[in-house]
């Protein structure tokens, strides 16, 4: 009886023991964490744009040449044209259509979710193509659909001219940005985007006016659609003209100031936009902004629209007033983004953290704001109570894409800007206008814009405020990124012959929250065989996932040949060469060998040569699924099913061949079988890496290795070294696999 209360006191203690021992691990990578996550890597003069002289705004501009900031301006001024032509004859197209006042809002802010649309595209071809071009060919398109928002027979006509006018004027949210932040240099930012932003206000002051004036002039009940025909004629001059604007270096000015030089790409890796968005919004920053301005979305858009049919409905407003109301809003912006902008840049200067800060508390007084002018008892009153909130809300949203586009990877910038219209226009503008269209609908435009304006108003501003302590982080990674680009370039001009066929560099990586690498680096030379190894829960498998795109690093490259392919997509990676062997089952069970094989070759279908030649290959390295092709893959052995799954691999002719676990619950007679065929492909030059769990095995294959423990590089050298380090090499041996 004692000794079996030994025995269950010794396994108690045991258990109690492990289980402390794994909350100490788990208490200890949460604080490293933590501690990763609020690091500042580099001093604020180091930070780009940050210290340094200032510019003034005619300076930058001849900095970038007027030229493309012009383009960009009448181009922009006319989409504030188009904008205010819906907005202000919003109650003129109702009334002809037949429709409600929720249709309407619904169809008025279609054009900003339609922005979702071309969002992505848009941003994907500023990312990739000429950006010049893109905006061109996106004026066309606006200039042709707004024609036919003014030719519209009925109530769907005009909504499907809608949609093309949100899809073509996504590239001022997506495409604009990236040009001028690669244009004009960092010190002015905020004063090109409050230029930018306000000349096109300019015209939006006088555009409810112009545009009220040229439907009062055309008369009767059709005078509507006037403003939207006489407007599409010079938006196609201005977007042919922008086929010419000059292709600015991509991230030239962050370069500038944090390298003291340009480092040009000249060869840039397609981007997929998968792994764009999960690099985005890893960044603080971005995630914040994308929270705010989806919260902000919902009053941003169809607040206007519904005072104007309230405007009309309740105080019995012509459309002139109306137009007189818009101006009035337009022209005090004007005389707030002269006052807030030059603010914006020199407390960017000297910390980023305020200038964000400052967006936010720009955004509160909305909130007190709303009440006040819904409830007024006048037209007047209505009118002029309507002008602070709008400036408020419109500086706040011309000053956050200054803040954007320097915390965005100057590759991503396209992408960045996409990713915020997205979420401001989509969940933000198509959320409000359904939400405020039922209300509309159910009670009047008023309680309306009060239950979702109020709100919506608050939670944006203090987002904005709560996420303005992330921004240094966010550029110092920024620089963290640029340095390592130098010195990789450097590296490659000293012996261009010595550039790995696989590099990794400064690696973090998260499931969710749960950060699982931290700074990991190691590269691979051509023809050699690199081991992967650690303990437990390491993260050597997460690894071979960011190297073949499964994952996107949060922070960190990863270089094929000298390029980086840290955002090409899993598909194009396996077309230049990357191919991953899974762990586990890697065939189809319910096929033959041979339709297994096919399945595998199926994107050499339009090389029937090419195709025979790697089947032939393949077949002989494996003698033994070559003599039964018709057999299913279900019922062979776990080792000839490995076999089988290695073969679909070498099919593609990998250059780096990624092997999670070869000899994970094999015999040992069938390992070997599978070592002496990796033996052959070293032979031939291939270049492997491997995640294994015998110290053995991996001594046996590998030339060099690398541990890792706790997601951690803790040792890169020669296979052999590693058995002889007794701490590292225990780890290994006692350690299971679950990285």
């Amino acid at each position: 009886m004692v000794s079996g209360q030994s025995e269950t006191a010794s396994g108690g203690s045991t258990m109690a023991g492990l289980a402390a021992g794994l909350i100490d691990a788990e208490a200890e990578r949460r604080a490293r964490q933590a501690e990763s996550r609020r690091e500042v890597l580099f001093a604020d003069e180091l930070l780009p744009g940050v210290g340094g002289e200032p510019l003034t705004l005619r300076q930058g501009l001849a900095a970038g040449g007027s030229v493309t900031f012009l383009a960009l301006v009448t181009l922009s001024a006319l989409d504030e044209l188009e904008s205010a032509a819906l907005t202000v004859l919003a109650p003129d197209i109702r009334d002809s259509f037949g429709l409600s006042d929720g249709a309407m809002v619904f169809i008025a802010a279609a054009a900003g979710a339609f922005l979702v649309l071309g969002a992505l595209p848009m941003g994907w071809l500023a990312d990739r193509c000429r950006r010049g071009r893109v905006i061109g060919w996106a004026g066309v398109v606006f200039s042709a659909m707004v024609l036919a928002s003014g030719l519209a027979a009925n109530a769907f006509l005009f909504f499907l001219a809608r949609f093309g006018v949100g899809a073509a004027k996504s590239s001022t949210n997506s495409v604009f940005p990236s040009m001028l932040a690669d244009t004009y240099p960092i010190g002015v930012r905020g004063r090109i985007s409050a230029s930018t932003f306000g000349a096109a206000r300019a015209a939006g002051a006088l555009s409810p006016l112009l545009v009220a004036g040229i439907a009062s002039w055309a008369g009767g009940d059709e005078g509507w659609r006037w403003p939207f025909l006489v407007l599409g004629l010079p938006a196609l001059v201005v977007a042919v003209l922008a086929f010419r604007l000059p292709e600015p270096p991509r991230g030239q000015h962050e370069m500038r100031s944090v390298l003291g030089e340009v480092v040009e790409d000249t060869d840039p890796m397609p981007i997929s936009i998968e792994a764009a968005f999960a690099r985005l919004m890893r960044i603080r920053t971005i995630k914040t902004a994308v929270a705010a301005f989806s919260a902000l979305g919902f009053s941003l858009f169809t607040t206007n629209v519904l005072a104007n049919l309230w405007a009309e409905d309740h105080f019995g407003m012509s459309t002139f007033q109306r137009g007189l109301m818009g101006s009035l809003g337009g022209l005090a912006l004007l005389v707030a983004l002269p006052v807030v902008a030059p603010r914006y840049d020199r407390l960017y200067r000297r910390d980023p953290a305020k200038a964000v800060r400052l967006l936010g508390l720009c955004v509160l007084p909305g909130a007190v704001l709303l009440p006040v002018q819904w409830f007024m008892p006048h037209w007047i009153g209505f009118m002029l109570a309507a002008v602070p909130g709008a400036v408020f809300a419109s500086v706040a949203f011309a000053m956050t894409v200054p803040v954007v586009q320097s915390v965005t990877p100057y590759r991503l910038r396209g992408l960045g800007m996409a990713l915020v219209a997205i979420y401001l226009f989509f969940v933000g503008a198509t959320g409000g206008a359904v939400l405020s269209g039922l209300i509309a609908d159910s009670y009047d435009a008023r309680v309306a814009v009060l239950v979702v304006g109020i709100p919506s108003t608050l939670v944006g501003g203090l987002l904005l405020i709560r996420g303005a302590s992330g921004v240094r982080n966010d550029l110092s990674l920024v620089v963290a990124d640029l340095r390592e680009e130098l010195a990789e370039r450097d590296r490659q001009r000293e012996d261009p012959d010595a550039v790995p066929v696989l590099q990794v560099n400064n690696v973090d990586f998260s499931y969710g929250h749960v950060q699982v690498l931290f700074d990991v680096a190691f590269e691979v030379r051509r023809g050699e065989t690199l081991a992967l190894l650690g303990t437990n829960g390491a993260g050597k498998s997460t690894i071979l996932k960011v190297i073949c795109g499964l994952g996107t690093p949060s922070r960190g490259v990863v270089r094929l040949n000298g390029r980086t392919i840290t955002y090409v997509s899993p598909e194009q990676r396996g077309r230049y060469g990357v191919q991953l062997l899974p762990g586990g089952k890697g065939v189809f069970a319910g096929m033959s060998v041979r339709e297994n094989l096919e399945m595998a070759g199926f994107r050499m279908r339009g090389d029937r040569g090419r195709r025979a030649e790697r089947f032939d290959y393949v077949l002989s390295l494996f003698p033994d699924l070559a003599s039964r092709p018709s057999q299913s893959a279900g019922s062979l052995s776990g080792g000839q099913q490995q076999m089988l799954a290695l073969a679909m691999v070498l099919l593609h002719d990998p250059e780096v061949l990624l092997i999670d676990e070869l000899s994970l619950g094999l015999a040992p007679t069938v390992v070997a079988d599978l070592l002496a065929i990796l033996e052959r492909l070293k032979a031939e030059g291939l270049t492997i890496v491997v995640v294994e769990q015998s110290l053995n095995i991996a001594l046996a294959v590998a030339d060099r290795a690398v541990f890792l423990e706790k997601g951690q590089v803790r040792f890169t050298g020669p296979a052999r070294e590693l058995a002889e380090r007794d701490d590292l090499a225990r780890a290994v041996f006692l350690g299971r696999e679950g990285g």
